[in-house]
């Protein structure tokens, strides 16, 4: 056991160290949104000189943008040798975090990120005036690291929404939320780029490596970049454009030292609304498919020379692969089809592709302008939901001896000694079998596999197949409560 033990220690020390470069902040229908509080009539404001003025936006915002503390229960004590000398029992150490979030509705909903609030035991939120409420989590979706929570309060000050659309490279922007657990922060940038996919959301596995013909797994990932200066804690906060309107969900940043280096990203505000208006009306987020593969963007340029086809005459989004029984095959798209342009809007990233699909729901009618062998084409494709996969008794057999493990669903207990509100354990290993030989004891908990929670072997099954990838990401805990973050390749 000790020797296994080593092992997955080591695998998990190596997971972590290539997780460098692109860091989330720690703290920790397109019209469904449901908070009618935009304020069309706000136009951009301009001092006498000519330069913009960022004093009437700056405070009509700052009331709004809260801070969020967390209270994690983690099942680890301060070892003091003294202590230990004479006999004392350790004392449980909690652990804390800090974020930021927007008020978008006068009876106290707030949107954070997910990683702000993930596996969070307590949610304190902070406004400005420090009144403190402690904030119910209404629903979360990891897909875009969005979270929706509320507070029971009224009249409360809201953050106009934009339109994150319209927003234009260059444009001023403000960033507004509380870095670092300093107060509420104001720093002003520019829009530096729009559709940047960053590859942080359900981050691949070990090495940089990626499945060329992965659609991304379910990460959705279209951000707008930002110079202004933003820091951990701000993770969570409002980005608003001159007129004080919130155009983005300030969430990841840029950096090999985890602080501002000049680059940051936030969630464009139309898919935001989009996300936490289906939290509020469901319970959940309804989300269309299309139905097609094609290379993330970090190596998209590396296999389209790989087909011998030069990236500077593709324009638009290349299909490496069409899903069988999904809406794009029934539609008759195919393989070396270039998307071009959704329901007239002009696409030319796999970011943006995503970005846009994910603001339909299951049975929308989308028209798709596709350039195939030279000539232009449009397909009208029926998205089609996220299919419900059971497993029967024979393929979880299959899937155990695959894995070499068996599963149980965590219990109460469990859930709050770890602090999660879902999650497997492992029950048994087989020697020799898979687990066993990367080093994963007996106890040990899993709440994640590619991103998405886990709570039963069916689940297991269902995220295995989500990404279509040889890789695998386990998000758990050890038999001895340390959390971590496990990559590795399982095969086809």
């Amino acid at each position: 056991m000790g020797k296994a033990v080593g092992t997955f220690l080591i695998a998990i020390l190596s997971a972590v160290l290539a997780i460098v470069g692109y860091k989330l902040f720690e703290g920790n229908s397109q019209q469904n949104g449901n908070f009618n509080n935009d304020n069309t009539d706000a136009t951009p404001v301009v001092s006498s000189v000519g330069n913009p003025d960022f004093v009437p936006a700056a405070a009509n915002v700052t009331p709004a943008v809260v801070h969020i503390k967390t209270l994690y229960n983690v099942n680890q004590t301060s070892r003091n040798p003294i202590y230990e000398l004479f006999g004392v029992p350790q004392q449980s150490t909690p652990a804390r975090g800090s974020g930021s979030g927007v008020l978008i509705s006068g009876d106290g909903y707030i949107v954070t990120n997910n990683h702000v609030i993930d596996r969070a035991s307590g949610i304190e939120v902070v406004l400005p005036d420090r009144r403190t409420f402690e904030a119910k989590l209404i629903g979360t979706d990891p897909s875009t690291d969005l979270a929706l929570l509320k507070v029971e309060a009224s009249d409360l000050p809201v953050v106009p929404l934009g339109d994150s659309d319209k927003v234009q490279v260059g444009e001023w922007v403000l960033a507004v939320g509380y870095p670092l657990s300093l107060n509420s922060t104001v720093t002003a940038g520019i829009v530096s780029a729009k559709g940047r996919s960053i590859g942080i959301l359900n981050r691949p596995g070990q090495g940089g490596y990626v499945d060329p013909a992965q659609v991304a797994n379910t990460a959705i990932e279209s951000f707008i970049q930002t110079d202004a200066a933003i820091n951990p804690g701000n993770s969570g906060g409002a980005l608003v454009n001159t007129s004080g309107q919130l155009i983005g969900i300030n969430t990841a940043i840029a950096s090999q030292t985890g602080s501002y280096a000049g680059y940051g990203f936030a969630i464009p505000v139309n898919l935001m609304q989009k996300v936490v208006g289906d939290i509020r009306k469901y319970g959940q987020v309804r989300r269309g498919f299309l139905g097609v593969n094609f290379p993330v963007p970090a190596v998209e340029d590396q296999m389209l020379r790989a087909r011998g086809i030069d990236p500077g005459e593709v324009s638009g989004v290349y299909i490496m692969g069409v899903q069988p029984g999904s809406g794009a095959e029934k539609a008759g798209l195919k393989e070396g089809d270039i998307i071009q342009g959704i329901d007239g809007i002009e696409v030319n990233t796999s970011a943006e592709l995503s970005e846009r699909i994910a603001r339909y729901y299951p049975g929308d009618k989308v028209e798709l302008a596709i350039l195939r062998d030279g000539k232009q084409r449009k397909a009208t494709v029926t998205l089609q939901g996220e299919e419900e996969e059971t497993v029967t008794e024979g393929a979880a057999k299959g899937l155990e001896a695959r894995l070499g493990a068996t599963f149980a669903p965590i219990n109460d207990r469990m859930k709050q000694r770890y602090g999660l509100s879902e999650g497997v354990y492992v029950t048994k290993i087989q020697p020799g079998g898979f687990f066993d030989s990367a080093g994963i004891p007996e106890g040990t908990v899993i709440a994640r596999v590619n991103g998405r929670p886990v709570n039963s072997l069916a689940d297991i099954s269902k995220s295995l197949a989500a990404s279509r990838s040889g890789m695998v990401r386990l998000d758990g805990i050890t038999p001895d409560g340390t959390a971590f973050v496990f990559n590795f390749p399982l095969g086809a």
